[in-house]
């Protein structure tokens, strides 16, 4: 409400910036479900890299179906391809679909025994930073974000909460040697969301960006899955034949779409930090649902997971 007693609407950046945050929010949900679908793939499938390529696999699928089939899509593709010859879009600025498959990668590997809280902590702690740096550095479509103190607060205090959340399991050392990927992968994914976010402006299409980071990873994840063949041979279990195991990889198609297309509302640091507050909650629901041998979230979580919400909006109000 203003002094003269009337209701002040938020500017039209403000509120796709706050619809931006809602949006991130969901997907970081949709994450930590991922997360468990594709690390209960990883446990049947007895390889966490097979798992990953499934994963991806069904999501590329499912967008080589769907773009061409759409004027968006196909308008998308012949924009990026007049991108890449303008020389206006890097061909190094498509590659952050292996940082998403390094992300999938690890959840197959890791969250069999870390449980879906302590993999999505160590995510975060390299997201937050990572995506303040990538915001500074100007990488994202946005251009040079200013570190302000709001900013740098809620990175710090997400990063508390978290580890506030699964401080019991950090004990562990053999856990804090395994969270090490995810960590890694969390560093990736503000670069990711970073270049993704250019290649939707370059194309004009959020769904063609996300088909290029699947068509990549999937691609890296297939070199590396030959070279895993090679030296420790295939996979010893089989298919499963539930349908919900495979859905990993269609979750992923939402999660990168959404991202690509909202990041030039939010910034890299803010869409990071609302997707981080989704992953916290939606890990400590689906570990309380369906716990596992590796997850037993107490009050401490439940209160980390607050203070995230409580980091993202500290951030969100620049």
């Amino acid at each position: 409400m203003s002094a003269a007693g009337t209701l002040v609407r938020p500017t039209p950046l403000a509120a796709r910036r706050i619809t931006g945050v809602g949006l991130a929010t969901a997907c970081g949900v949709a994450v930590a479900v991922q997360s468990r679908i594709n690390g209960e793939l990883g446990v049947r499938l007895a390889d966490g890299i097979a798992a990953a390529v499934v994963s991806f696999g069904v999501g590329l699928l499912v967008l080589l179906a769907l773009v061409p089939a759409t004027p968006r899509g196909r308008r998308g593709l012949a924009a990026l391809r007049g991108a890449l010859a303008a020389g206006t879009l890097r061909p190094w600025q498509c590659l952050g679909g292996v940082c998403g498959a390094f992300l999938v990668a690890t959840q197959g590997l890791t969250i069999g025994t870390l449980g879906v809280a302590v993999f999505t902590v160590a995510v975060v702690a390299g997201q937050s930073g990572s995506s303040l740096a990538v915001d500074r550095a100007g990488l994202g479509p946005t251009g040079r974000q200013p570190v302000t103190p709001r900013r740098l607060a809620g990175a710090v205090l997400t990063v508390v909460a978290v580890v506030l959340a699964v401080g019991d399991r950090l004990g562990d050392p053999g856990a804090l040697a395994l969270a090490l990927l995810p960590l890694l992968a969390g560093v990736g994914i503000a670069w990711q969301q970073a270049v993704n976010g250019r290649v939707s402006r370059a194309a004009g299409s959020a769904l063609t960006a996300t088909l290029v980071n699947f068509a990549v990873g999937t691609l890296a994840l297939l070199a590396v899955f030959a070279v895993d063949v090679a030296v420790r041979g295939r996979p010893a279990g089989g298919l499963p034949a539930e349908p919900w195991l495979y859905v990993g990889g269609p979750i992923g198609v939402v999660f990168i779409a959404v991202a690509a297309a909202i990041v030039r509302f939010t910034g890299v640091l803010l869409l990071g930090l609302a997707t981080i507050a989704g992953q916290v909650v939606g890990a400590v629901a689906v570990d309380l649902i369906l716990p596992t041998a590796a997850s037993h979230p107490g009050p401490t979580t439940l209160l980390g997971a607050a203070l995230t919400l409580v980091a993202v909006l500290i951030a969100a109000k620049r």
